[in-house]
Order: structure tokens, then sequence, then C-alpha cells
């Protein structure tokens, strides 16, 4: 396993640091990509952008999107606000606002209103994973899992871009209620000490590799310490080999980011690298090929997720290619996640029956090592339910479920029943099988809700 100076060995010959550029809709004239495209297309990206979060950087504008392709282009739906993403009623009300030269603040008080139409912080997120030291909210961090807890590093709650699925995208938009954002470690910390059974830390955002290197190391450097052994799995939940792989290879502490991964590694503890490829399209450029190499060498395992989105990846062609290249490159194929019921939904969902349709086609075109993703996966209120089959049982057609992950950790892995319903896109729009009144962990789940509610009041 590579120490710390192999991966500064690694940088030595690095090009120079490339500029650093980010567009918002702020400066949308400034890419002129953008403003080469027809002016009602111009028009209705500024619209949407004024509700939903937009952020895209020139290397995502530069390398990745193909503008002879759009608005086709999956990137560029991957990243641009297209008027598809408001219902009709919505758009209209704020297309009217801009036409008409209404002020910002009108605009924004109207955007609020859709934003929290939006479902903004799906499965409980804010009231049901709240852990407590002392009393006390640890704010920034969720202890959903018995075994994994996740943690929201205040330095890392935005990304290089922003990505229009995105079930995080409250975070964004500028309202303090709806965000989760840790301000200091030692919280986190004290939590990790009372809670032996956390085996597992998950750094996630936003992108907590937006992050400065000696930033980061103050909160995953005490994890290597004695006290911290029963944390044996570091996660880090990031779409930087996609945004900006030049963070691990010409930034200024692209060398000390390498270091600190050898450095994690060689302790003794897996660093997991949690990445999210929604197309092979992602994976094209020299430089990213690059970054996934020199993080590799460090004996970091790079594990890929992303969800299954209406016109972006919803084809088995596209998944079989966006796996193959993944293992082609060392990287393992993990989720398959159905797309959550937040933010621009209906422009995204899917049936469930659909996603599980493309997932048996692309999966069965896999060879063994590419059949390790786990989907389709809806990461609902109750858990990671997993739709495993279709199935015809005494007549009844009907859904074949699991939790891959649970509230109680008791539900994983007991199969259970749903009507078959080829519109349903959610778990709230499935019915139990079988002529049974609810799911077995129903009345359970909503004693847990009513309890998280209560304290939360």
């Amino acid at each position: 396993m590579p120490n710390s100076n192999d991966a500064v060995h690694l940088i030595a010959s690095s090009e120079e640091r490339r500029p650093y550029k980010v567009y918002t809709e702020r400066n949308l004239n400034s890419i002129e990509q953008f403003m080469a495209l027809p002016e009602e297309m111009q028009f209705e990206v500024r619209v949407v952008a004024s509700v939903l979060p937009f952020r895209v950087n020139e290397y995502v504008v530069n390398e990745l999107i193909d503008w002879s392709c759009v608005p086709n282009d999956p990137v560029f739906r991957l990243m641009f606000p297209l008027k598809g993403m408001l219902k009709p009623e919505q758009f209209e009300l704020m297309a009217e606002l801009h036409r008409n030269g209404a002020s910002v603040e009108e605009i924004k008080e109207a955007a609020r209103k859709i934003q929290y139409s939006m479902n903004p912080h799906p499965a409980g997120q804010l009231t049901m994973n709240r852990p407590m030291v002392d009393g006390k909210v640890v704010t920034g961090m969720q202890h959903k899992y018995r075994e994994t807890a996740l943690y929201f590093p205040s330095q890392g709650q935005t990304c290089h871009s922003y990505c229009t699925f995105c079930f995080r995208w409250s975070q964004f938009i500028g309202e303090d209620e709806l965000k989760m954002a840790a301000t200091e470690a030692t919280t986190m910390h004290k939590y990790l000490k009372q809670h032996p059974e956390i085996t597992d830390l998950l750094f996630t955002g936003g992108d907590p590799l937006v992050m400065k290197t000696r930033l980061l190391k103050e909160y995953l450097l005490p994890l290597l310490e004695p006290e911290f052994d029963h944390i044996k799995n570091i996660r880090i939940g990031s779409k930087t080999l996609t945004f900006w792989p030049y963070r691990f290879v010409s930034d200024d502490d692209a060398a000390e980011l390498l270091a600190l991964f050898s450095k994690i590694t060689a302790s003794g503890k897996q660093l997991a690298f949690m990445a999210h490829f929604d197309h092979y399209q992602e994976l094209k450029t020299d430089v990213c090929k690059e970054a996934i190499k020199r993080i590799r060498a460090t004996g970091t395992m790079i594990r890929a997720q992303a969800p299954l989105t209406r016109h972006i990846n919803n084809d088995p062609d596209v998944w079989v290619k966006n796996w193959q290249t993944q293992l082609s490159l060392g990287i393992v194929p993990y989720y398959f996640f159905v797309a959550r019921d937040t933010g621009a939904k209906h422009y995204f969902e899917i049936p469930l029956a659909e996603a599980y349709e493309i997932y048996r086609e692309a999966i069965n075109r896999m060879s063994g090592l590419g059949r390790t993703v786990r989907g389709p996966s809806m990461s609902a209120g109750p858990g990671k339910i997993e739709i495993t089959g279709v199935a015809e049982i005494n007549n009844e057609k009907v859904f074949v479920l699991r939790f891959l992950q649970g509230r109680n950790p008791e539900w994983c892995y007991r199969p259970f029943f749903a009507k078959y319903n080829e519109k349903a896109t959610w778990l709230d729009q499935l019915e139990p099988a079988f002529g049974e009144e609810k799911f077995f962990f129903e009345d359970e789940y909503a004693d847990m809700f009513t309890v998280a509610d209560t304290d939360a009041a």
C-alpha cells in the first residue's frame, strides 16, 4: 500500500493549476456556448434557475457538455435547469414575473413558495435522524442506521456544480432552516466515542471535497486515534471526479489530499470514495482517468452510484456502458437508485416497474464483476428498500421487496410484497399484497416518527 511519499511523488510532474471559474444565474452571459442557444431557451433556463439552484464550472461547460447535442445532451440536462423541471403553472408564474421586470425580492418570494412545495427534505432528514450529545442535537449530523453516521461539515455544503435532480438541493437555496451543516468537529467526535456500534462514518454534503485539505484533516485525522478503533470505514461522498478532477491532479493541495488518503488507508481503516456517475460521458476525459488512478494508488476504494433519471440515463444501454467504463477504470459499481421524491421529481421520476426492467436488462448484460450493483433502491423514510423482482404468486402480480438498510436493523433482508402498480414511482404509492392492511414495518415506523416529531417540537 502506498505511503504519503508515494502520493507526493505522483504529483511531481503535474501540469500547472487550472483556472477555476464558476457560473451561476447571475453570470450566465459569460458562457459563450449558452449565449449561442435560442433566446427562448436562454429565457427558460433563467426562469427555472430563479427557483432551482444553478451552478456549473468551466470544466463541465468546456469538457463534458456536447453543445452540438443541446438540449438533449445528458450532462447539459444534468446541469442546466430546464422548463419542464417546473410544473406548467409554476413556470408561467415565474416567467411572468421575469417578463414584467419584477424585483429580486418579488421573484425570491414567489420562488420560496414553490421550493417549499417540493418536499425539500425527504425521508425525515430534519426530524428523524438527529443524534444527541448532552441533551442537545448534534447539528449537521445524522444517524439513521445503526452502524452508519452521516456528517455534513459546514465548509463542504456546496458543490463544484449542482445537479438538477439533487435530493439535497434545499442546502443551496439560502434558507438556513433547511440546511444541514456542522460548524466544528469536536461534538461529532464526542458522539462517535459514545456510540461504539458505529463502524462507518460518511462525510457528505454538498461535497466535502470542495474543502481545503487542511480543513478536512481536522475532521479525519483524529479518527485514526485508538479511541476511534470502532470506526472501521470512512466514506467520502463526492462528485468531484465528474465536476473538478483537477482537485486530485493540479490543485495547490492535491498532493496533500492524496497524502491524507494514504495515511488513512495505511492506518488500517478502509477509505471509500463514494463517487457519483450518472452517465458514462462524465468519465471520458484524460484528467478524470488520471485522477482515478491517483486516488486508487493511495489504497482508497472508489465505489460508484447514481439515480435512474428520465431524460438523462433511462436507457439500459447507458447503464451497461457506464458500469463497464467504471470497471475498466477500477471502480466498483455500487448503487442504482430510484430518484428521490423531492425537487423536480415529476421531470425525472420513472415508474418502479420500468426502473426494475431497465436495471434487469442492464445487469443481465454485465459480467460477474459488474453485478455488484444493488437496486433499484429507494432511500425512503423507513430505510433503503430494494426491488428484487416482479412475480406472480397465488395469481397475484406483486413487487418483491426487501430492506437493504432499515431504521430497525431487524427489518433488513426480510422479503415483503406489494401489489404490482405500473404507475407507482415511490414507496408511499405502493399497497401491501395478499390482502394485508399494512406492510410489516408500518406501525413501528409510525411510532418512531411520532417520537421524533415530539422531540423536535
